[in-house]
């Protein structure tokens, strides 16, 4: 399936934007910039799907651009493993494995629970209030089923506790994480309610505000194990003769 407009659509997401950043580290043009946002974002909001043929002139056309300009873009992606460049088969979006999920998953454990174990010492009043609203606007929209916004909005809620600690590289590389965890959700089925995730947000939030670096932790370590639980990594495959032997 090859995106569409209605799949690819020119954003500028207002909390995350990595690769704006890093664009200005590393010479990519503002253009480059903005694809690998919308493509990013069209990922974590679940709007393109592993396996995705990206056209190079499909994109050039909705964002205005050369193809050469599409295609450094799709070459940061790559890089960042969210899409693959094959020779025959052009871009596609990734399609991780069952390894790659669950390295995925061990490596944000490893940072996020760091992450909140430090915030738990330093974290302000005013900090715990960003965090509630973002909470209230979480819970919003898994009330009206906004599913687009709501996965969006759970995922930013990780980025955010990294940026309070003051590190863009952290945060960055966390949102990096979570690019790669939109795709495994996707590719592996995941049955985590997103009412689920809200909920243990909240939790989280409340260890954090009674500054139980502990709790924070083990609450963090409990959530991702949770998405990771709720993932289909063991599907069943019977060998060739079983498979095809009449029932």
């Amino acid at each position: 399936m090859s995106p569409s407009r209605a799949q690819l659509q020119v954003v500028d997401p207002p909390r995350r934007a990595p690769a704006r950043r890093r664009a200005k580290a590393g010479g990519e043009s503002s253009s480059t910039a903005r694809i690998v946002d919308s493509i990013t974002t069209a990922i974590v909001e679940r709007r393109l799907m592993p396996g995705t043929r990206l056209a190079e002139q499909q994109i050039a056309d909705i964002f205005g651009v050369s193809r050469t300009v599409v295609r450094q873009a799709l070459n940061r992606l790559c890089r960042d493993h969210l899409v693959t460049l094959e020779p025959s088969r052009g871009a596609r979006v990734a399609e991780p494995s069952v390894e790659e999920a669950r390295q995925v998953f061990e490596v944000r454990a490893m940072l996020e629970s760091a992450v909140v174990r430090r915030l738990a010492e330093s974290v302000t009043p005013a900090q715990i209030a960003e965090l509630r609203a973002h909470l209230k606007d979480e819970r919003e929209a898994v009330s009206r089923t906004d599913v687009s916004g709501r996965t969006r909005l759970l995922a930013d809620f990780h980025v955010a506790l990294a940026r309070m600690l003051g590190n863009d590289v952290l945060a960055d590389l966390i949102g990096d994480l979570l690019g790669r965890s939109s795709l495994i959700a996707l590719m592996y089925q995941s049955s985590l309610s997103a009412e689920h995730s809200q909920q243990e947000h909240v939790q989280i939030v409340d260890a954090l505000e009674r500054r139980d670096a502990r709790a924070a932790v083990r609450l963090m370590e409990h959530h991702l194990g949770s998405v990771e639980r709720n993932l289909h990594l063991d599907p069943r495959t019977p060998d060739l003769a079983s498979a095809l032997r009449p029932r």
